[in-house]
């Protein structure tokens, strides 16, 4: 069962609800898992646990202000234009601060892969690493005719009543998504200029048949701007390659990890 933490970045009050999975060694390394745009602590499923297993990790999985179990986002309020910035630098410094959480891995789906990016590019927790896992770096024409479809489809198909069971306020967080990544004054947004700052260790991997993507762009581009990163593009899969083969995706970042953190940080990479 998840529990429950209140933070104040900003002086904003926020209940965010968050698990842990994993190993019990409270020595072991740490992941952090940051959600994608629709995401939650329950919508990871059991991918977090079966790669924590897989390494002898803690994995720490939590849900964002306005997902899940946490604290709604106010319908008249919109996500702010930077509100994946303030995710990075603000709010996540927060939590691991109150988790007493130091120099984790973070592992980011999506909007998620984005806050990692930001996170490490400002080094705004002392990272071990991240694994981007269809991140956004710059504002795609492909990304936004994908949500303009999720849009469809919660209107007038059954994603609502499917996201309904995840979410405590649904519509606050499919609306607080939506409508910042549509929003004309946000399509120049793009984080391109801080990826060069990234010093950690980071893995970038897209489904090659990304629905959000019209091509590898976004994490080519990750590469190019931050030489060090390690690329795995992965043929047959979607938007979602942690849920739609995860032992691909579990095992890939076990190379990658076993290369950059090796045993004696405390990273096991012998198979189960």
């Amino acid at each position: 069962m998840p529990d429950f933490i209140t933070l104040a970045p900003q002086g904003r009050r926020q209940t965010l609800e968050y698990a842990w999975v994993g190993v019990a060694d409270a020595h072991a390394p740490v992941c952090v898992f940051l959600h994608e745009g629709l995401g939650c602590v329950a919508l990871w499923r059991q991918f977090p646990a079966r790669l924590c297993a897989r390494l002898g990790l803690r994995g720490l999985v939590y849900s964002r202000f306005a997902y899940g179990a946490s604290t709604p986002r106010p319908h008249d309020e919109p996500f702010p234009r930077d509100y994946l910035h303030r995710e990075a630098v603000d709010v996540l410094p927060a939590l691991l601060t109150a988790l007493d959480i130091r120099q984790p891995w973070l592992l980011g789906h999506s909007d998620g892969g984005s806050i990692a990016l930001i996170a490490a590019a400002r080094n705004a927790p002392a990272l071990s690493g991240i694994i981007t896992l269809a991140p956004h770096y710059f504002v795609e024409d492909a990304c936004l005719t994908g949500i303009r479809r999720a849009r469809d489809a919660y209107e007038r198909g059954t994603l609502r009543q499917k996201l309904a069971k995840y979410h405590h306020d649904v519509d606050s967080a499919f609306y607080g998504w939506c409508n910042a990544w549509l929003d004309p004054a946000r399509h120049d947004w793009s984080i391109e200029a801080e990826l060069p700052n990234i010093a950690c260790p980071t893995l970038a991997m897209q489904g090659v048949e990304d629905e959000y993507a019209a091509s590898l762009a976004q994490i080519e581009g990750i590469q190019r701007q931050s030489p060090h990163t390690a690329l795995h593009p992965l043929p047959g899969c979607d938007h979602n390659p942690h849920l739609r083969q995860p032992e691909l995706v579990i095992e890939a970042i076990a190379a990658f990890m076993g290369e950059t953190a090796p045993i004696a940080g405390g990273l096991s990479t012998a198979s189960d």
